[in-house]
């Protein structure tokens, strides 16, 4: 934030900030567009892309922006920018073909929607920017090999867990601490949480009940957390992470004791996360440091005698950050966070309910699997089926509630994108 503020100010000083395209205007993309167009000086967010207009300029109104173009053709959008003209549209692609767009946020949660929108926009050079860990945790080393080679920046978001997670990592090995684990901190973990459990809490917060669902039902730490383990190397330590619960407002520096050492150790570290401790919903991370003056100097600083240190921070602010990813990605060519160790940990499909042979699986969040993280090489060599790539697959048997879903398990659809990238990132990083 030191480099961003004062970067940022000398864009809009010289009257040359950031352009953006935004792709999605649901809840977190009008918090987005509110942020940058009210209180981000040096960035601009010139055009939104949305199924529904309606909501593009939906978003749009909610930052006092009342005046807005719809266009349908990339010469219309082009001319739109270049007049200053705040743009809408229905065809995402637009957004990744225009000219003087610099940053391409997707932000829609739909993994062969995203999918396309990522390719499209990375093919036109423009950096690209997740709020999709559904897509990140399913393709995402893949989609980074394709932005490496075009030359622009691939990343998830500052504001979101995995970011606020890393930006802590960052800092921790900065200092000569070595990170052993990194923690995500949950209020409700129960893997059987559907729409309608989730209704009135999605009711109170204007959110989708879908969406709500993923978070209660684990699926969405689980996406969190293998964007972590892609980023740092790390692995979970077991198929669904360990996820201690314990006494509400039980403070995070007892994190020390919840983790087996030997798992933190040995090995290249875990990802992890805690049920209902304080402060919540923040991220944290464990650390070990080998030179014994250090180690005094720690314990002088109150973190404990060790041989684990936790550092920690209590919030993550999602939308109000993510300004910050594209100053640090169209200005410092810096990743937040990306899968720069290739696939480390997938999340697979778990059976919610007895699902029956002949059934066609709902989506993320709904009432049919959750999603569960497991090591990347285990789920290529027992042919686990990604949650990514569940929703659409028809059953060839009955499966057992709670049990992992298997390739074998099931038809996929025909024709789809994500299923030939899946298949190129086994290809790619396992040879499989």
């Amino acid at each position: 934030m030191i480099l961003i503020d004062n970067a940022l100010k000398k864009r809009a000083a010289d009257n040359n900030p950031i352009k953006v395209g935004m792709v999605g205007a649901g809840f977190m993309g009008r918090g987005i567009a509110l942020q940058i167009l009210k209180y981000t000086q040096g960035i601009d967010l010139v055009a939104i892309s949305n199924r529904s207009l309606d909501g593009a300029i939906r978003a749009y109104n909610e930052a006092d922006v009342t005046d807005t173009t719809e266009v349908h053709t990339i010469g219309a959008l082009n001319d739109a920018i270049g007049a200053g003209q705040y743009a809408v549209t229905d065809d995402p692609m637009l957004l990744c073909q225009a000219n003087d767009i610099d940053v391409v946020i997707e932000v829609t949660g739909a993994v062969e929607f995203g999918a396309k929108v990522v390719l499209e926009a990375i093919a036109n050079k423009k950096h690209i920017i997740l709020m999709n860990a559904e897509l990140d945790g399913t393709v995402g080393p893949l989609l980074k090999t394709y932005a490496d080679k075009a030359g622009v920046v691939y990343t998830n978001a500052d504001g979101d867990q995995p970011g606020v997670i890393m930006n802590l990592y960052r800092f921790v090995q900065g200092i000569g601490v070595k990170p052993v684990l990194c923690g995500n901190i949950k209020g409700l973990q129960d893997p059987y949480r559907n729409p309608t459990t989730q209704e009135g809490f999605a009711k109170q917060w204007g959110q989708k009940a879908h969406m709500v669902t993923s978070f209660a039902d684990g699926t969405k730490i689980s996406f969190e957390q293998a964007i972590v383990a892609n980023a740092t190397g790390m692995r979970v330590a077991k198929r669904g992470m360990h996820g201690p619960e314990v006494e509400p407002g039980t403070p995070i520096k007892e994190a020390v004791n919840w983790y087996p050492l030997e798992d933190l150790i040995e090995g290249p570290g875990i990802v992890d996360y805690v049920v209902r401790a304080e402060p919540g919903p923040g991220v944290f991370v464990l650390g070990t440091h080998d030179h014994p003056q250090q180690q005094h100097y720690l314990n002088l600083y109150k973190l404990g005698e060790g041989p684990l240190y936790v550092f920690y921070t209590p919030y993550h602010l999602c939308h109000f950050e993510v300004p910050n990813t594209v100053a640090r990605a169209a200005l410092f060519q810096d990743a937040t966070i990306a899968p720069d160790h290739g696939p480390r940990v997938d999340v697979v499909a778990t059976a919610k309910i007895d699902l029956k042979a002949g059934q066609t699986l709902d989506g993320m969040g709904y009432y049919m699997t959750y999603g569960e993280a497991e090591n990347a090489d285990i789920t290529c060599k027992e042919r686990l089926l990604p949650i990514g790539l569940a929703e659409g697959c028809t059953l060839k048997r009955d499966i057992p509630k709670d049990t992992t879903l298997t390739y074998d398990d099931v038809e996929l659809p025909e024709g789809r994108l994500i299923d030939k990238l899946r298949v190129e990132q086994n290809k790619l990083f396992f040879d499989a």
